[in-house]
């Protein structure tokens, strides 16, 4: 085994720009590209191998044909054959539409699916750039569904503006949308599962309102979850991992390396998934199996890896690291 990249996979939007094509330096021409999905097992849209002798295996063959030695331990024996992460690029040219995921409870019980807790990573902010999470004031599931029918819904919703490097965990249960020039990482549950509640009005492209899921969504929400400001506070340091979010669902840190630094996961039982958002570097791991990684790329250490030695370019690497 050894650190394995995938096949992009594009997904055109109504809301979808232009940035993640020229961000992954790809050289086909795509418009309206809303999310590149890194890494999936999500049925239909799996990811494919695109290195080394394990090449065109979907992630599920793979998983399928290493276990426990891709997946760790405890995983193999929590989610068997199913990978549990998604991770992708969004870039929302226009807003998305504001929403809600389901528990892990709920969704098995409704749609025999995981739930989605996830959290944003912002890469790349516009002037007036938001994130919307959480309620402003507490609201009844009767408020809910009058502010729903009214169009008033957005009035009780959080919106923070937001800038490069800031972090949003949102919860499953949570009310929350991604605004318009906003740039992310997305981390999430392996899981599809996403109740819509208010999507501004668009049409689809045969011109008719996008469907939403209010009643999907009023056993959802978490009415009492309110607050003022839901981003992640955390203190940036170069050459050593900074904890972001730590979670039953991944566990996820930032590395701003501009000097050799090696990861050490002999003590980890879990894959590991390496995001690059800005700069370059070599991963040698402790088998000598060399891999390059670039902005805009990603890369599975199975969880066999017991460390990772980055060697970053002269202008050094930005990273994220989660795992399970």
């Amino acid at each position: 085994m050894y650190p394995y990249k995938f096949e992009p996979i594009l997904k055109k939007t109504l809301w979808g720009g232009d940035k993640i094509v020229a961000f992954k330096k790809m050289t086909e021409h795509v418009e309206n590209v809303g999310e590149s999905w890194e890494i999936s097992a999500v049925e239909g849209s799996e990811s494919v191998v695109a290195n080394g002798v394990d090449k065109g295996l979907t992630l599920t063959e793979l998983v399928d044909k290493y276990k426990e030695k891709l997946l760790g331990e405890s995983n193999y024996r929590r989610f068997g054959r199913g990978f549990p992460l998604l991770v992708k690029f969004i870039d929302a040219r226009q807003k998305l539409s504001v929403q809600v995921h389901p528990n892990d409870e709920l969704a098995r019980q409704r749609h025999g699916k995981l739930g989605k807790n996830e959290m944003w990573f912002v890469v790349g902010a516009e002037k007036g750039a938001t994130l919307l999470s959480g309620f402003k004031k507490e609201i009844s599931p009767e408020e809910y569904l009058q502010r729903v029918a009214n169009g008033s819904f957005l009035d009780v919703v959080q919106c923070c503006e937001v800038k490069p490097g800031d972090v949003c965990y949102v919860p499953a249960g949570r009310v929350h949308g991604i605004g318009a020039g906003t740039f992310v990482v997305e981390i999430q549950e392996t899981s599809d599962v996403t109740y819509r509640i208010f999507d501004y009005n668009r049409r689809d492209k045969d011109g008719k309102l996008r469907e939403l899921h209010t009643e999907f969504a009023h056993d959802a929400i978490n009415f009492e979850d309110v607050g003022d400001d839901f981003r992640v506070s955390y203190e940036a340091k170069k050459n050593e991992p900074v904890r972001l979010v730590s979670t039953p669902y991944f566990t996820t840190s930032l590395f701003d390396v501009s000097e050799v630094y090696v990861c050490d996961y002999s003590r980890l039982d879990s894959f590991v998934i390496l995001i690059c958002f800005d700069g370059a570097c070599s991963l040698i791991d402790d088998a000598g199996n060399e891999t390059r990684l670039g902005a805009g790329e990603t890369v599975l250490l199975p969880a066999s890896v017991r460390s990772v030695r980055v060697n970053p370019d002269s202008s050094g690497v930005q990273l994220l690291e989660t795992y399970v």
